[in-house]
C-alpha cells in the first residue's frame, strides 16, 4: 500500500497547517455534536464521542466548547443540528471515493460536493456505489516505544486485534471497530500512547492512478478535505511510483 499511503503523509503535512485555520475548532465541534447525537452524551457509554472528544483536546479545543456542544447535541441548549451522512463517488482514472459528511443542509452540501467532483474529473456516485469497495476498521498508530516490533505485535494480538503494520516509521494496528478502546487500553497499560486513534473505511483493492490523472486526483481530494461539511475522506487510489516525493 506504499503508493496509497503517499496521500497519508501529504494529509498530515497539510494537517500540520490547518491547524492554525479557523475552520479546525468548527469541524471538531461537529463532530462532538454529531457523536453525542448519535449515541448520547456520557463519554463512557460512548465510543465515538469519546474519541470526538480525544480528538478535540489534543488540537486544544477548550473544555467549555466541548461541553456546549455535548449540551446542544442532547437537547440541553439550542443549536444548529447536524446529521451523519455518507457520499460516494469516482475520481479520476475511476478510484472510488467514500466520503464521511457532517451537515445541517443535506441539499447545499450535496450540490457542492457534486460541483467539486465534476470540475476535477470525477463524479458523485449513488448511494451504495463504492461503500462495498471499504471495510470499517479501527486504527491506532503508535507513540515512540522502545519494544520491539515482535513485542508490540504480542501485545496487539492478546488484545483481539486484526493487524499490526509498520508503513513510514510508523507502527499502524488495525482492529474491529467495537473493539478499537480495548485494544487502545492494553497498549496503556504497557506505557505505550497512541498518535492517532480513530475509526476508518479501509479500501479492500486499490484502483492504480494513472501518471496524467495523479495530480488532478490530489487536487479533487484536498478540495473535499477542505470542504467545512467533510468529516473524513477515504479513496482506493494507488499513486504512480514516486509521485509526491519531489
Amino acid at each position: 500500500m506504499s503508493g496509497h499511503s503517499k496521500w497519508a503523509n501529504i494529509k498530515r503535512k497539510k494537517a500540520k497547517v490547518d491547524a492554525v485555520k479557523g475552520n479546525v475548532f468548527s469541524r471538531l465541534t461537529k463532530e462532538i455534536m454529531a457523536a453525542a447525537k448519535r449515541g448520547g452524551g456520557n463519554p463512557d457509554h460512548n465510543f465515538k464521542l469519546r474519541l470526538a472528544i480525544q480528538k478535540a483536546k489534543e488540537n486544544n479545543l477548550p473544555q467549555s466548547n466541548i461541553d456546549r456542544a455535548i449540551r446542544r447535541a442532547t437537547g440541553q441548549e439550542e443549536g444548529v443540528n447536524y446529521e451523519e451522512i455518507v457520499y460516494e463517488g469516482y475520481g479520476p482514472s475511476g478510484v472510488a471515493v467514500y466520503l464521511q459528511i457532517l451537515t445541517d443542509n443535506r441539499n447545499r452540501t450535496a450540490g457542492e460536493i457534486r460541483h467539486i467532483f465534476s470540475r476535477h474529473g470525477g463524479s458523485l456516485g449513488e448511494t451504495g456505489c463504492v461503500a462495498w469497495m471499504f471495510e470499517a476498521k479501527g486504527r491506532m498508530i503508535l507513540g515512540p516505544t522502545s519494544l520491539s516490533e515482535e513485542e508490540l505485535l504480542d501485545i496487539a494480538i492478546e488484545a483481539g486485534a486484526d493487524d499490526m503494520r509498520l508503513e513510514d516509521d510508523e507502527y499502524q494496528v488495525l482492529t474491529a471497530p467495537d473493539i478499537l478502546d480495548q485494544v487502545r487500553e492494553a497498549f496503556e497499560q504497557r506505557g505505550i500512547l497512541a498518535n492517532e486513534v480513530e475509526l476508518v473505511r479501509l479500501p479492500k483493492t486499490l484502483t492504480a492512478v494513472g501518471p496524467e490523472d495523479a495530480s488532478q486526483l490530489v487536487v479533487l481530494l484536498e478540495l473535499l478535505e477542505d470542504h467545512d461539511d467533510v468529516e473524513k475522506v477515504f479513496f482506493n487510489g494507488e499513486f504512480p511510483e514516486g509521485f509526491g516525493e519531489d
